[in-house]
């Protein structure tokens, strides 16, 4: 847990230099958006429509935040996926239903949005069989692209 924190910590510190590319540091992927969180929200859910994914669902997180004196309404996680292959994974590997669907986290800090989420490529640690060693690479790709597609969009 601590080298998640601390991966973290870094890409905020460093993130701001990095307006066109996710940063991916092996455990988190995360990028720096310069447009606002409404406009990176819209551009996010398009572009997960856009590498052939279903969203899920959006869930609000700020509610439990601003209960603990946090001061923010932009805080969000998006929940998406491939219908038939998150039932066919759940029916094949249930021990894989605590990570899928896949999920991004998006927030409002000041002027821009941030997005992260976990690098699916962990997984193959966790999994080793070959087959899904495959999907965890595609989903890492994917991922990756959805996440560079809102920063270009910029």
């Amino acid at each position: 847990m601590k080298t998640v924190i601390q991966h973290f910590i870094i890409l905020l510190l460093f993130s701001h230099s990095l307006p066109t590319q996710a940063v991916d540091t092996g455990e988190l992927i995360m990028a720096r958006s310069i447009q606002p969180f409404p406009e990176t929200m819209s551009t996010l859910q398009e572009a997960i429509k856009h590498q052939g994914y279903t969203l899920s669902r959006v869930q609000r997180v700020d509610i439990g935040l601003t209960a603990r004196g946090f001061k923010t309404d932009k805080y969000r996680v998006v929940f998406f996926g491939k219908t038939n292959e998150i039932h066919r994974l759940s029916k094949n590997y249930p021990e894989l239903i605590p990570y899928i669907p896949l999920k991004i986290a998006i927030f409002a800090e000041a002027d821009e949005t941030l997005l992260t989420t976990s690098n699916p490529m962990v997984l193959a640690d966790l999994f080793p069989d070959p087959a899904l060693k495959a999907t965890f690479t595609r989903w890492h790709q994917d991922i990756k692209k959805i996440i560079n597609s809102v920063q270009i969009t910029e």
